[in-house]
């Protein structure tokens, strides 16, 4: 039995450790391989093992350990697991209705690991996804980078940055979704005025800090949405922010450069009209194009040419699916849609996986297929980009995550009964989980 994530039924049996096969060196040969980091190598060779990338090149030009397992993917297609830049998956949530500001509301604390979102963008292919709170409040809590691994509890899932803190950014917004009653604010001005006045409030509070040097006694009381802020302004943290208007895109430029912290422009639905004044800013960007007019006035002058706009102009540029705005199972479609309206297939393929790796800062594990980093990939049935293409296996870290082979798995990929809901699968569809965990063991 390949590593999956087990029924609750194991769980609690305490069945699940011990249940993966060993690790092995695993050797995909006869592909083609488009490792984003380069040109497309046909009849290419993929060596992993320890869940990372050992070699990748022709057929011919890598050698290949002996013992491993071959893999036959003659007719296939491989390329990185795809980079989610923002989405909703594991129905997490962050700050509430007492007000427009919280940065201390932790998405980590809310993930349901065992939501049927995240087996679903398995099937779509995605291995890495900032997962974020609503953009219902001004600041409304921590983000959380996850390797879509299989996994009980979120923990299984948390991506480690080197200095131990687990990886995520700052949920910010503007525009029309922050505006309500009060004790929200009732424009754009007062929005702005809010977060200028949280992030002074954050600068005397690191300044406090240094002064205290260390002595208890004279530390300010603890504020964890200052400390939040506080990484934002040393630059541990990136702030993620949701902005459509072409004048709210300069606002958080503006307060950007006003603090000094670094920002991802996230939907952008206006930056055609202000590409020069982002690139000026080094402001990377994370659009869709698939959620908009949809009900909000402020999206209205969508273009789809947006990222060929952006990307002509030098912006880095990445696709999200805001899921379940757009369905992760379809993320492939957003690159196509950027080449359809104009942007270069490698930038719109780079958009889904080493450009959003670059917005979430993990570019030096994920994002493209080249040796040393982490072995997340996909084999698909033809071209990234082609309408009839499949996403056949997914790989994270060197063990796969889903397959379309597999009936459990296919479920996820094409819907019904059962695919919304983690346990009914177990309950109508398939063998029980007693059975299941049963053969496990045995193994």
């Amino acid at each position: 039995m390949r590593c999956r994530n087990l029924p609750v039924f194991a769980a609690l049996l305490g069945l699940a450790t011990g249940l993966c096969a060993q690790e092995k060196t695993r050797v995909f040969q006869g592909a083609r391989i488009i490792p984003i980091a380069g040109e497309p190598i046909n009849h290419g060779v993929l060596v992993v093992a320890g869940g990372k990338i050992l070699a990748v090149g022709a057929a011919g030009s890598v050698a290949l350990p002996a013992g491993a397992e071959i893999y036959d993917v003659t007719g296939k297609v491989l390329m990185p697991g795809l980079v989610d830049s923002h989405s909703h998956v594991g129905a997490g949530s962050g700050g509430d209705g007492s007000g427009p500001l919280h940065p201390d509301a932790r998405v980590l604390d809310s993930i349901d690991v065992r939501d049927a979102s995240l087996q679903k963008a398995q099937a779509g292919g995605i291995t890495t996804v900032n997962v974020m709170p609503g953009s219902g409040h001004l600041i409304s809590g921590q983000t959380l980078y996850l390797k879509n691994r299989d996994g009980r509890t979120v923990d299984d899932l948390l991506i480690h940055l080197p200095d131990g803190t687990v990886a995520g950014g700052l949920k910010m917004a503007n525009g029309t979704n922050p505006i309500k009653a009060a004790p929200f604010p009732g424009t754009r001005a007062k929005s702005a005025a809010l977060v200028r006045e949280q992030f002074v409030k954050a600068q005397e509070y690191r300044d406090k800090l240094k002064r205290a040097g260390g002595d208890a006694e004279k530390l300010p009381p603890r504020d964890l949405g200052l400390e939040e802020l506080v990484e934002i302004l040393d630059g541990r943290r990136i702030v993620q922010c949701h902005t459509h208007r072409h004048d709210d895109i300069l606002t958080i430029l503006r307060l950007a450069k006003e603090f000094g912290f670094k920002v991802v422009l996230h939907h952008v639905t206006e930056g055609w009209k202000v590409a020069p004044e982002i690139a000026a800013a080094h402001a990377a960007c994370s659009i869709i194009v698939i959620d908009a007019p949809g009900g909000k006035l402020e999206t209205r002058d969508l273009e789809f040419d947006n990222g060929a706009v952006l990307e002509r102009a030098g912006i880095l540029v990445g696709f999200h699916t805001d899921d379940p705005i757009t369905d992760s199972r379809l993320f492939l479609r957003s690159a196509a849609f950027g080449v359809r309206a104009g942007m270069s297939r490698p930038g719109a393929l780079a958009a889904v996986t080493l450009a959003n790796a670059k917005i979430l800062g993990l570019d030096a594990r994920v994002g493209s297929l080249e040796p040393g980093k982490d072995a997340d990939f996909l084999v698909l049935s033809g071209d990234p980009l082609s309408v009839y293409t499949h996403v056949e296996q997914t790989w994270v870290e060197g063990r796969k995550v889903f397959d379309r082979a597999d009936p459990q798995d296919r479920l996820w990929a094409v819907g019904g009964p059962g695919a919304g809901d983690p346990r009914r699968a177990f309950m109508c569809c398939f063998e029980s989980a007693w059975a299941i965990t049963t053969a496990a063991s045995n193994q």
